[in-house]
């Protein structure tokens, strides 16, 4: 089984870890408003790009995405809605299970506090998957992966 974890907003990190916590790959896609766009164009990146994550690697899979209860303004709440939204679909039609893990379960599990700050968790994920570097999105979405990996490995 394979394990995706997602960092939703406006540059949205994702990761994939193998059943034993590799990283198999990660990044962050820029789903940023482009200027000639219309405001759905965002949400159909993110479709095929999170498509193309699934092409990529076959097999069974599980993903979650981190759940944020509160935002600093109403353009980020509807980014993030937008994102969780195209997300579950994807994840309903192709029959992948899916969930939100709350930030402050990714932070405790990453650094042992709930409330790590930025630094904290890219620091903990350069260590734990032996990365030159990480930036914040990534390292949310590795251990986002890493939160659900431990709860639904054996």
């Amino acid at each position: 089984m394979i394990f995706v974890g997602l960092d939703p907003g406006s540059h949205t990190g994702w990761a994939i870890l193998s059943a034993d916590g590799s990283r198999i790959a990660s990044g962050t896609w820029d789903l940023s408003a482009r200027r000639p766009e219309g405001g759905g164009m965002r949400f159909l990146r993110c479709r095929t790009l999170l498509g193309e994550l699934f092409n990529s690697h076959i097999g069974d899979r599980a993903l979650a995405y981190e759940e944020v209860r509160r935002h600093l303004g109403v353009d980020a709440a509807h980014v993030y809605g937008g994102i969780v939204a195209v997300v579950q679909a994807l994840c309903e039609e192709r029959s992948v299970p899916y969930r939100g893990i709350p930030v402050g379960t990714a932070k405790k599990l990453a650094t042992g506090k709930g409330n790590a700050d930025k630094a904290a968790m890219m620091a903990a994920a350069v260590a734990h998957w032996r990365l030159a570097e990480v930036g914040e999105d990534e390292a949310d979405a590795l251990w986002i992966a890493e939160t659900l990996r431990r709860e639904l490995a054996p």
